[in-house]
């Protein structure tokens, strides 16, 4: 980029829905918007969403993506396919890196999102299509509703989301990545008609279940797993710029998405453990609003008067 596309208004870090929000107010603000992205939304592996409003049959994640680009690109918004390397602040601008070049920005939003924890299933994204292994109980869990499901991870992460699928089957199983040494927890867990088996050894495909492989050397199959491995936030940019962050590793944000870096806006999952397309649309309506009226304002030229009148 040279010249005036090596600045925008407003850079916006990742293109999941979060960002492409963004991007589609901000334009519709006739601001300067440039995206980068490196084509890692987690959206994508979305076989199919059934909780947007407006899709009644539900919507593939990666089609909302292309749907979402073809728009912010009808408003002229600049997208770039690249990671940015780093971020610095000067004094009254940002500079992105990235392997092609640069890019100045007088605002910035990171919609970088976060990175999930991975079960021992080597072949994890065919069985995500297939609908056999399944990320968020709050999009999907009411379409696996009384099927043989099994929640995977340490025990201080699935215990919850364990507890949350016993509102959708009966038939609820509890696989340890660790030893499970909390009593009332288990406690809690058996009242509430969950089983908790023996660690879990390795994770194996068939074409309609996945096989577990305990350390007791048992096996059990399920219709579904839902992993609770936790997950890794994508917030190395705003740590390099001294951001406040939460102990989890989430950017700290006020009530208009402003972080405590001067001009930096974070919307999306790298701000909140509740990993919702919903949510990400509503942190970007507010932030764009909220960078719209931070900025001078671009008035549209007056038509000027050529002194003569009509009777």
């Amino acid at each position: 980029m040279t010249g005036s596309d090596a600045h925008a208004e407003v850079l916006i870090i990742g293109g999941g829905p979060a960002g492409l929000m963004a991007a589609i107010y901000l334009a519709r603000f006739r601001r300067q918007v440039s995206i980068i992205d490196d084509g890692a939304s987690r959206a994508a592996l979305i076989p199919r969403s059934h909780n947007l409003p407006g899709f009644p049959d539900g919507i593939p994640g990666r089609e909302l993506l292309v749907r979402m680009e073809k728009q912010v690109r009808r408003l002229g918004v600049r997208i770039v396919r690249a990671s940015v390397t780093s971020l610095e602040k000067a004094e009254t601008a940002f500079l992105a890196r990235h392997a092609g070049g640069e890019l100045w920005a007088d605002r910035v939003i990171l919609a970088t999102g976060i990175v999930d924890k991975q079960t021992p299933l080597p072949d994890w994204v065919q069985a995500v299509q297939q609908g056999l292994l399944r990320y968020c109980p709050i999009c999907d869990a009411f379409e696996a509703i009384d099927r043989r499901i099994a929640i995977i991870g340490p025990s201080d992460h699935a215990t919850g989301k364990a507890l949350f699928m016993r509102v959708y089957s009966a038939d609820i199983t509890l696989i340890p990545v660790d030893g499970y040494r909390d009593e009332a927890a288990l406690q809690r867990l058996a009242k509430a008609g969950v089983r908790v088996t023996a660690p879990l050894h390795r994770l194996d495909r068939s074409e309609r279940a996945i096989e577990a492989v305990l350390v007791d050397r048992s096996r059990e199959r399920f219709e579904v797993v839902y992993p609770a491995m936790g997950s890794d936030v994508r917030s190395e940019l705003a740590l390099q710029l001294g951001a406040d962050h939460t102990d989890d590793g989430f950017l700290k944000v006020d009530a208009k998405q402003r972080s405590s870096v001067d001009q930096l806006y974070g919307i999306g999952d790298v701000v909140t453990d509740l990993h919702q397309i919903s949510v990400a649309f509503g942190h970007a309506a507010v932030a764009a609003c909220a960078i719209h009226n931070s900025l001078p304002m671009r008035y549209a030229p007056l038509v000027q008067s050529n002194g003569l009148c009509s009777s």
